[in-house]
């Protein structure tokens, strides 16, 4: 089971900017039938219910929108982030006003629905690469603005996080290779060369090539890792040989499931899978009424 402390739980200011946000989306002037329909004094118990089994990804978030509509809402998980649950395990329970709970209810479950549905699947990739060296990791194709909770629903199902923006790292794909080397007027590892030389000795390296023909080529230049974009199997297991240690190795370009553990026993070093957060579906989870009354 992943700790807390392996989770790096994203940073709480942070969590609170997106809950306040998607709050004021969701009920900018409150919630009107609420209002109309329920009591100001009454209060309720609602549990936090799985409608399928998963992986939970979502604490912080799922409390923050309780707590931030209402400081007098209080919410007690039963199952952790990164914890395995089954159909019909009561995740959570929550107490407080009707009003602010019902108010908070939507924003609260679609955070956690989103978040578990990245975990749980991220979990079953990573299932398949048991047993060997292969990491599973995300990429950057994330729902705008939302990538610090995606990124962290990845890590509770056990997957790792590529680099977090664009100012992390180097990895030249396709179209800076294109127009680095275009009209044949540069060699491409002494431009990838040229480029190194320029940054810190701390900053990783890393190359995108989508023909064989490349590896030499952008080995030569000295990379940290090289990515082997849309190689099929045979291509990988081939490329494996030639590179022999010379670089990390990551697998890449709309790997799904069933090829997943195929892949890992080439010997990749990485496999990073857009999948996890673009073509995710979100995990049914339902918050139900056990109690209600006025206070």
């Amino acid at each position: 089971m992943l700790t807390h402390h392996m989770l790096m739980r994203p940073d709480t200011e942070a969590v609170d900017r997106l809950v306040r946000m998607a709050l004021l989306e969701d009920a900018p002037w409150g919630d009107l039938t609420s209002q109309v329909l329920i009591a100001a004094a009454a209060r309720v118990t609602a549990q936090l219910v799985a409608r399928e089994e998963g992986v939970l990804s979502g604490e912080d978030v799922f409390a923050a929108a309780m707590s931030i509509t209402d400081p007098a809402i209080s919410v007690r998980f039963s199952v952790s982030d990164g914890e395995h649950f089954t159909k019909d395990t009561v995740l959570a329970t929550v107490h407080g006003p009707a009003q602010s709970v019902l108010q908070a209810e939507r924003v609260a479950l679609n955070f956690a629905q989103r978040m578990s549905g990245i975990a749980t699947l991220t979990a079953k990739y990573v299932a398949e690469v048991a047993g060997t060296k292969a990491r599973i990791v995300d990429t950057r194709k994330t729902t705008p603005g939302l990538r610090l909770l995606e990124r962290y629903a990845v890590r509770c199902g056990g997957g790792h996080n590529h680099r977090f923006s664009l100012s992390d790292a180097v990895l030249a794909k396709d179209n800076h290779l294109a127009i680095l080397t275009a009209n044949g007027t540069r060699d491409l590892t002494e431009a990838l060369r040229a480029a190194r030389a320029t940054l810190p000795h701390t900053t990783h390296f890393e190359v995108e090539v989508d023909r064989a023909d490349q590896i030499e080529a952008v080995l030569a230049a000295g990379v940290d890792t090289i990515m082997l974009d849309n190689f099929t199997t045979e291509q990988l297991r081939a490329s494996m040989q030639q590179i022999a240690g010379r670089a990390l190795v990551e697998a890449s370009g709309g790997i799904m499931l069933p090829r997943i553990r195929e892949i890992a026993a080439t010997g990749v070093d990485i496999i990073s899978v857009g999948a996890l957060t673009h073509s995710v579906h979100s995990l049914d989870l339902g918050l139900d009424i056990q109690a209600a009354g006025l206070q």
